[in-house]
């Protein structure tokens, strides 16, 4: 069984840590370099960067981005946020990341998930899905959770795990940035339908919810980032936790 994993997200905003809630009302938390650093130093596996608006933007400060934490950090990172081709991947890959993450591009143009497993290999694609229940049924958002499309999560789940992807990172619309637990349903709904490691993002707001998401669901990952980012939780801390309560951390 694989050993679960705590990963910081940070949401990268012209250069700076943001966060909001359910994708709005964005405040600044930080340099993501110095973030980073500490968040090596406190014990985190894994870390993940969003460029929030990179899809709109230019995106040569993320390479120059990655560049730098590729010098600082010692742990896996994934880069994600206007990566549509890849010639992108390439660039982010050679700058340093280990994983890139796709979201709007991959519903868009689904082979793309295909091309870069295909190149790179599946260990480094991250499909990112934003899902937001809408009269009873869940459906996939693109553009930064602002469109929503006619996919269903679940048909666009097995679709991307068909396509190639080794990873899925599930972003709960409707519990992000609320602080009362994880999507628990929708990760359960996910698992049911989908061998690949499944990283939980949105909703965590104290040590329990993370507790709850490793026992009643499948994902290998719980992703957060306001709570980390403003010292709510110290992960170093919240690892001595979860090994209390069983469960078998990295």
């Amino acid at each position: 069984m694989l050993k679960k994993r705590i990963i910081p997200c940070l949401d990268i905003k012209d250069g700076k840590t943001v966060k909001g809630i359910q994708f709005e009302d964005l405040r600044i938390a930080g340099d993501p370099v110095e973030l980073a650093k500490k968040y090596v130093k406190d014990g985190a596996d894994e870390l993940v960067f969003l460029d929030i608006t990179a899809t709109l933007e230019n995106r040569k400060t993320l390479i120059e981005l990655v560049e730098k934490l590729s010098l600082e950090i010692n742990i896996p990172f994934t880069i994600g946020g206007g990566i549509s081709s890849v010639q992108d991947v390439e660039a982010l890959l050679k700058a340093g990341a280990d994983k890139v993450s796709i979201n709007s591009a991959a519903v868009r143009r689904p082979e793309l998930v295909q091309e870069i497993a295909q190149q790179f290999g599946n260990q480094c694609v991250v499909v990112a899905i934003d899902t937001k229940q809408i009269d009873g049924d869940d459906y996939v958002f693109i553009n930064g959770g602002k469109i929503q499309t006619e996919l269903k999560t679940l048909d666009w789940v097995k679709t991307v795990a068909d396509l190639g992807a080794g990873e899925i990172l599930l972003t709960s619309m409707d519990f992000d940035g609320t602080k009362n637990g994880f999507d628990i349903r929708m990760l359960q709904n996910v698992s049911e339908v989908c061998q690949l490691p499944i990283i939980a993002s949105s909703g965590a707001g104290k040590m329990e919810d993370f507790t709850e998401v490793f026992t009643n669901t499948k994902v290998t990952g719980a992703l957060a980032a306001s709570i980390f980012h403003f010292n709510e939780i110290n992960i170093t801390d919240l690892k001595e936790n979860l090994k209390q309560n069983k469960i078998a951390i990295r």
